[in-house]
C-alpha cells in the first residue's frame, strides 16, 4: 500500500488554473513563478481578461501545495476570489516561464483600485543613495495608480496611460526580472524615462520643473497661496490647514461658504496632536486605500477653525502619492509640521478636474500655481470619505482604494445597468455575481458632469464586457440620469425598469450584506419621488427585491417653495410650526430672527399650498428642528443643518421626547408635532440647545425601534436595513442600533456604499434583476 501511494504521488500530471478577483497589477505573476519554482513546477503563468491563468506540471502533492497557496497565501494586495482547476495530460513542460496576456473574447478581471504608496517606495523616496530618490512617481507592483491609468484589460503597460514612456535600461530590466519587486509594475518609471512634474502660474508659465517645483510648491503654501496639484485620479485645492486667511481665500475663491475641507498630514503622529483617534482610525488612516477618515477634533488644535466651521469631526488622511509625501515632507527641517487642505479641484458643481489644459480652463482663477504632470489620468476619480461607527468602516463617499471592486451578489444577474439618482450619482452594471458599483461621481447638475458620467459608463462597460440588456433607473421623470435611461433606449433592445428610490435604498443595504430579505427597511433621507405623487424621505417598508409595502412613515408635511426649502432650512421650521396651536404666537424659531415680510410670504405659500407639495421627509425634519433652535436658517451645502444640529449633540443626555404613532392599518402614521411642540416649550424655557438636540435624536431612535417591533410583530419579520443619508448620523445610528437589537431585532447597516444616495444604483440593479428573473420563470 505505501509503495503504491508513493508511485500516485510521484506521477507527473498537469494542472491548469484560473484565478479570478483582484489578481492582474498586484505582483501575482512573480508571486506564481516564485512559488512554482519552490516547488520544482514547470509550466508558464499569464495575465488574460478571464483572470491570471498558470499551467503547472509536477506531482500530485507540489500541485496541491502550490493550488493551495494561491488560495492562502496570495500577495499582500491581491483578493482572490476563486480558484478553478483542471487536471489535464502532461505536455512536458522544462521550466517555469511568464508569458504574454491574453484576452479571451467576452471574459473580464477585476480591476485594482488605486493603491497608497508601500513603506517600501516611501523609504526609496527618502533614500539619498537610490536613484529614484525624490522622484514623485515612484511605484512598485504593490503600490501606485490602477484604475485611474487602465484603459482596457488585461492590465498590461500598452493598454494605460503609460503606454508612451519608454522605460530606460534599468527599468526595464527591474520590470522583467521576476523575482524584483517591480516585476511587470505597469506604472514603473525613474527620473531619466517616466513622467516629469513642473510647476505653472496661475496662467501656465512654467516657474520651475522636477525637484525644484516640488521645493517651491512648498514655500508657496507656506506663504499662504493656493496650488492645484494634480494627483492620482485628479487635481486638489491646497493651501496651508493652519491659516485662517489661506482657507477663507479658497473658500471665497471656491464659493464653499461653510462645507467642511479635508485636510492632508505628512504622519500619523501628526493627525494625533489635532485628533481623537479609536484603533479602528489608526488602521484606516494607515490601509493602503488611505481614505479622508472622519476623526474628532481637538478643540484646542492648530487646525483653522475655517476648515470645519461648526462640526467637531474633521476629514483627515495621509499622503497617498509621492507627489503629497514630498509636499509634506519635512526633512531635517525644524518646526511645527506642515498640513495641508486638499480639497476637489472642481467649481461648485463640476467634476474634479484631470487633465493639464482643462485644469487651466476651470481652475485658473481659484489657484495661484499649478503642480503639474504629464502622466495623464484616464479616469477622474475623488478621495473616498468613511468613518468608523462600532468598530467597523462605514463609507460616505467611495472612490479612490475601492472602487471598482465590485460587491459580490448572492445570485447570478442578468447584465444591467442601473443609472443611479441624482445627486451623489454613482451608477452599476452588474453581469454574473458581480456589482461593479462606480466611484463617485457627484450630483448631475451641469452638462460638465453629465458629460463624465456618460464616459464613465462606457469605460465600465468595456472595462468589465457588459452589455446590459435591462437599463434600471430612478421614478423621478426629470432626473438627469432618467432621462439618460430613456435616452439610452431609443432604437436599442432594452428594457426599462422604474424603482422608487428608498425601496433601491432598502435593497441596497440587503444586498451588499448578503440577504435576500423580506427585512423590514428603515429609509431616512431628504427627498426621493414616493409613488403617490409625494416627497418620501421618512419610509418603513416591508421589502425585498421583487417588491415593497409601505408599512409607516412620518406625517406629510409642506414643503414650502419646493426645492427653495433645502437651502432654506427655517422654511422648514415655519412649516411644522403652522400645524401647532402655538406655532404662529410662540417667541422662539425663525420669526423671532428674520424679516418679517419674508416670514410672512413664506407663511401665507405654506396656507396657500402654493408651490409646496406634501412631504414625509426625515431629512427635512432635520432642517427645521436645526433651524428652530437657532443653529441653521440657510445652509450652503446639502445636510449642513443637520450636521450643525448633530455637532451640538451631548452623549450623556439619555432623555427622548415622545411621538405619536397613529393608524390601525399599514402604513402607520408618526406625528411629529408631538417633538415639535416639545421642542418649542423646551426651548421657551431656555434648555441648553446640546439638550434639546439629543433629545431630538433619542426620540428619533425610540419611534425607529417602536414601528420597527410594531411591524415585526404583525409580519413575523425581524430583519431591519437601515439605509438612507439620514443614518449617515453617527449619533442617530448607534442610539437605534442598541435600541434595535434590545428588542430582539436584526439590524443591518451599510459597509461596501454608502448609505446615502451613493448606494441607490446597487439596489435599482438588484431589484431589476429580480423582476427580470421573476418574469422569466
Amino acid at each position: 500500500m505505501p509503495l503504491e501511494h508513493d508511485l500516485e504521488v510521484s506521477r507527473v500530471r498537469r494542472l491548469r488554473v484560473v484565478v479570478r478577483g483582484i489578481v492582474q497589477g498586484v505582483g501575482f505573476r512573480p508571486f506564481v513563478h516564485r512559488l512554482a519554482c519552490d516547488l520544482g513546477l514547470a509550466g508558464f503563468v499569464l495575465n488574460s481578461s478571464e483572470g491570471v491563468v498558470a499551467e503547472v506540471e509536477g506531482d500530485e502533492r507540489s500541485l496541491g501545495a502550490f493550488r493551495d497557496a494561491l488560495q492562502k497565501r496570495p500577495p499582500p494586495m491581491a483578493v482572490v476570489e476563486t480558484v478553478e482547476g483542471v487536471f489535464l495530460p502532461p505536455v512536458g513542460h522544462s521550466s517555469f516561464t511568464i508569458e504574454k496576456s491574453l484576452d479571451a473574447a467576452g471574459e473580464f478581471v477585476l480591476v485594482s483600485p488605486d493603491i497608497a504608496t508601500c513603506p517600501d517606495c516611501l523609504r526609496e523616496l527618502l533614500d539619498p543613495k537610490d536613484r529614484r530618490y525624490r522622484y514623485p512617481f515612484i511605484n512598485c507592483t504593490n503600490c501606485g495608480p490602477r484604475f485611474t491609468i487602465i484603459r482596457d484589460i488585461p492590465y498590461d503597460r500598452p493598454k494605460t496611460t503609460m503606454s508612451h514612456f519608454e522605460m530606460c535600461p534599468d527599468c526595464r530590466a527591474e520590470y522583467d526580472d521576476p523575482v524584483d519587486r517591480r516585476f511587470h509594475a505597469q506604472p514603473n518609471a525613474c527620473p531619466a524615462c517616466g513622467p516629469q512634474v513642473w510647476l505653472s502660474s496661475g496662467d501656465g508659465r512654467e516657474l520651475a520643473r522636477g525637484d525644484a517645483a516640488v521645493s517651491r510648491t512648498k514655500a508657496l503654501l507656506a506663504d499662504g497661496k493656493i496650488v492645484a496639484v494634480k494627483g492620482i485620479g485628479g487635481f486638489h485645492l491646497a493651501c496651508d490647514a493652519k491659516s485662517d486667511r489661506s482657507v477663507a481665500r479658497l473658500r471665497r475663491r471656491k464659493q464653499r461658504v461653510d462645507k467642511p475641507f479635508a485636510v492632508m498630514f505628512g504622519c500619523l503622529e501628526s493627525v494625533e496632536e489635532c485628533c481623537h483617534l479609536a484603533p479602528g482610525d489608526r488602521q484606516l488612516l494607515l490601509s493602503p486605500q488611505k481614505p479622508i477618515v472622519l476623526v474628532r477634533h481637538r478643540p484646542a488644535s492648530s487646525i483653522s477653525r475655517l476648515v470645519a466651521p461648526n462640526n467637531r469631526t474633521l476629514g483627515v488622511m495621509l499622503p497617498y502619492t509621492p507627489i503629497h509625501a514630498l509636499l509634506l515632507d519635512q526633512g531635517e527641517e525644524s518646526g511645527p509640521a506642515p498640513v495641508l487642505v486638499m480639497t476637489s479641484g472642481n467649481r461648485a458643481e463640476e467634476p474634479i478636474a484631470k487633465d493639464n489644459k482643462e485644469a487651466l480652463a476651470r481652475l485658473g482663477s481659484l489657484t495661484d500655481a499649478f503642480l503639474f504632470h504629464d502622466r495623464e489620468i484616464h479616469v477622474s476619480c475623488d478621495d473616498s470619505v468613511t468613518q468608523v461607527v462600532e468598530g467597523r468602516e462605514v463609507l460616505r463617499r467611495r472612490a479612490r482604494g475601492y472602487a471598482p471592486f465590485p460587491v459580490r451578489l448572492s445570485s447570478e444577474v442578468e447584465p444591467v445597468l442601473a443609472v443611479g439618482p441624482h445627486l451623489k450619482n454613482t451608477f452599476c452594471l452588474a453581469r454574473d455575481t458581480y456589482a461593479f458599483v462606480s466611484h463617485h461621481i457627484g450630483d448631475l447638475e451641469n452638462l460638465e458632469t453629465l458629460t463624465a458620467y456618460e464616459a464613465a459608463i462606457e469605460h465600465f462597460r468595456n472595462l468589465f464586457r457588459v452589455d446590459p440588456k435591462v437599463v434600471a433607473h430612478d421614478l423621478h421623470p426629470d432626473y438627469l440620469s432618467t432621462r439618460f435611461a430613456l435616452e439610452l433606449k431609443k432604437g436599442r433592445r432594452l428594457r426599462l425598469q422604474a424603482v422608487q428610490h428608498h425601496h433601491a435604498h432598502i435593497v441596497s443595504c440587503l444586498a451588499e450584506n448578503g440577504s435576500a430579505g423580506p427585512a423590514i427597511g428603515v429609509a431616512f433621507d431628504g427627498t426621493g419621488f414616493g409613488t403617490d405623487g409625494h416627497v418620501w424621505g421618512g419610509e418603513f417598508l416591508v421589502a425585498d427585491a421583487l417588491g415593497f409595502k409601505r408599512a409607516a412613515h412620518l406625517k406629510y408635511a409642506v414643503l414650502p417653495g419646493g426645492e427653495a426649502a433645502i437651502s432654506r432650512p427655517w422654511r422648514m421650521a415655519l412649516s411644522y410650526l403652522s400645524q401647532l396651536d402655538q406655532g404662529v404666537s410662540c417667541s422662539v424659531g425663525p420669526a423671532s430672527r428674520l424679516a418679517g415680510s419674508d416670514v410672512a410670504a413664506v407663511r401665507e405659500q405654506i396656507e396657500r399650498r402654493f408651490n409646496s407639495p406634501w412631504t414625509s421627509s426625515v431629512g427635512r425634519l432635520f432642517d427645521g428642528i436645526s433651524s428652530l433652535v437657532g443653529l441653521c436658517d440657510s445652509s450652503t451645502f446639502e445636510g449642513q443643518a443637520a450636521m450643525e444640529l448633530e455637532a451640538q449633540a451631548d452623549p450623556s443626555v439619555e432623555e427622548s421626547y415622545p411621538w405619536g404613532v397613529s393608524g390601525s392599518r399599514f402604513p402607520l402614521v408618526l406625528d411629529w408635532t408631538v417633538p415639535i411642540a416639545s421642542v418649542v416649550s423646551d426651548l421657551e424655557a431656555k434648555v441648553p440647545v446640546p439638550v434639546v438636540s439629543s433629545r431630538f435624536h433619542n426620540s428619533l431612535a425610540d419611534v425607529v425601534t417602536r414601528v420597527c417591533s410594531v411591524i415585526a410583530d404583525r409580519t413575523g419579520v425581524r430583519t431591519v436595513a437601515l439605509s438612507g443619508g439620514v443614518f449617515q448620523n453617527e449619533f442617530l445610528l448607534t442610539r437605534t442600533l442598541a435600541r434595535l437589537r434590545a428588542r430582539d431585532l436584526v439590524p443591518l447597516t451599510h459597509h461596501q456604499v454608502p448609505a446615502n444616495d451613493g448606494g441607490v444604483s446597487l439596489g435599482q440593479a438588484v431589484v431589476a434583476s429580480a423582476r427580470t428573473e421573476a418574469k422569466r420563470r
